[in-house]
């Protein structure tokens, strides 16, 4: 029997530093190590998320982290997701279920906040009867005074759930004696007592050359560096923000299939498309601009959070156009979800949920219309795709539906366990669905990537065991850099 331990948590000096990366080793560390952790985020801010088995909706990061622990995915690991879908409005998810469409004044007022702390607050103590240890993710800074008293992520569920809190600072962006004194001196008293170790991340360059930095960071903070972790290029776990994404290599390559991904304003679930770049026969890229698009073999729409303002983007900037002379000089097209609305004759939203514009006409590629309607569809499924007698896996999470237009013939990309139809299908080179993670299917990628075989020399990976080794490798990264033993004895005391 293996002895209880304190919850942890990773929380950072800012935006970005690692806290969702090293929060997932630690899952899978706890894991290797016997015991049965599962990952908690009060809140988090994403446009990715994923579709419990009880198909309701949570963030994708912490749905990765429940994979790394050996677990299923539940709403009691993220019970308020927010999802902005313009400058100042996002839509709330509690719970996995939509609670309504609110602006940043409304959501932090102080009645709002109380009952949304309450939802966090049970969720966790849900969560904690059933798993040891929790592994806690903050969010952004800690140390965001002027938001401190509407924190529902940070120290003040630190403060609930009495846990141990790692502070993760950033070293790639500099100024980390600062980002981590500053930090601390910040936090009230009885907080900083639960701060009790220091992780440098992203480093980069000669160890030895910052022993002494080390030294100095735990005589100013009296709190102990844990470790120092390199930056690494080499494993690969999905991404939380899409911040990175247009800085990946556009380049056409030549040997391989280079496959576009439409760099839409309000991209969602881009995680869709990570198995398929890690494909030895594949070249990724993402990009918003004609050009480059034009020179893919696949092009690929992606999710999205305003359908009808994306789709007025592309037709203003000419990705539109782009695409349309793609697809006629011999590209595939394939939108996933909000990309497969795209590809319809019309999309409309009569109930004003995205935004003010009411219709648009899409790209026109595929026969169907569709309405943007209120109630949210979020499930996981397991489907059939044209032509095939293999069982695949994905999920969906969509406001709308698509209906084939008057006339045209009904041509369903995939058939459903439960009988029913998804997406249209109008050649090898034209279709669309409303599956995430259809190309976390092995069998799946290779029908798409089967008109350019011709191109093809390396073989696919097996997905499956691709993303246990990736998680095991970042384990065993963690390992080598974090004194873990040290993290085990915080945990005890």
């Amino acid at each position: 029997m293996y002895k209880q331990l304190h919850p942890i948590m990773f929380a950072g000096t800012g935006s970005d530093v690692g806290k969702s990366v090293i929060a997932t080793a630690f899952c899978r560390i706890f894991l290797q190590d016997g015991y049965n952790p599962a990952p908690y985020k009060a809140q988090n801010m994403s446009l990715n998320s994923y579709a419990t088995l009880d198909g309701l909706e949570i963030g994708r990061a912490q749905a990765v982290q429940a994979s790394a622990a050996g677990i299923d995915c539940h709403t009691d690991m993220n019970p308020i997701l927010i999802k902005p879908y313009s400058d100042n409005k996002s839509q709330i998810v509690l719970n996995g279920i939509p609670y309504g469409n609110q602006d940043a004044c409304s959501y932090f007022n102080k009645k709002g906040q109380e009952f949304f702390k309450k939802e966090v607050y049970n969720a966790y103590d849900r969560l904690e009867k059933r798993y040891n240890p929790i592994v806690l993710e903050g969010a952004g800074s800690i140390a965001e005074i002027n938001l401190k008293e509407g924190d529902l992520v940070n120290m003040s569920m630190a403060m609930y759930a009495q846990a141990d809190v790692i502070l993760i600072a950033d070293i790639e962006r500099g100024g980390v004696f600062a980002s981590v004194y500053g930090t601390l001196l910040l936090l009230e008293p009885e907080e900083r007592v639960l701060v009790k170790g220091i992780i440098i991340n992203k480093f980069r360059g000669d160890l030895k050359l910052f022993e002494s930095g080390v030294r100095k960071i735990e005589a100013l903070c009296n709190v102990p560096v844990l470790g120092v972790i390199p930056f690494f290029k080499d494993i690969y776990i999905e991404e939380e923000d899409s911040v990175s994404l247009a800085t990946k290599e556009n380049n056409y390559m030549a040997g391989k299939i280079n496959v576009v991904v439409v760099l839409l304003q309000h991209i969602s679930n881009f995680t869709d498309f990570d198995l398929l770049e890690r494909d030895p026969r594949v070249h990724l890229y993402y990009s918003n601009n004609g050009k480059e698009i034009e020179k893919a073999d696949i092009i690929l729409i992606p999710g999205t959070k305003s359908t009808l303002s994306d789709m007025y983007e592309i037709r203003k900037n000419s990705v539109a156009q782009s695409i349309l002379k793609s697809y006629k000089n011999g590209a595939t097209i394939m939108g996933i979800c909000g990309g497969f609305q795209i590809m319809g004759q019309t999309i409309c939203d009569p109930m004003h949920i995205e935004g003010k514009i009411e219709q648009i006409p899409g790209l026109g590629l595929l026969p169907v219309d569709t309405v943007i309607e209120g109630e949210k569809i979020t499930r996981q499924v397991n489907f059939k795709f044209h032509g095939s007698a293999e069982s695949c896996r994905g999920y969906e999470i969509h406001m709308g539906s698509s209906f084939v237009v008057e006339g045209a013939k009904k041509r369903p990309l995939n058939k459903l366990c439960d009988g029913s139809e998804d997406g249209y299908y109008l050649n090898i080179r034209c279709m669309g669905s409303y599956i995430h993670g259809i190309l976390d299917n092995n069998h799946f990628i290779d029908f798409l990537l089967s008109p350019f075989n011709d191109k093809l020399k390396n073989r696919p990976v097996d997905i499956k065991q691709y993303k246990e080794d990736q998680f095991d490798k970042l384990a065993d990264y963690v390992r080598k850099y974090i004194d873990v033993q040290k993290i085990y004895n915080i945990l005890s005391i």
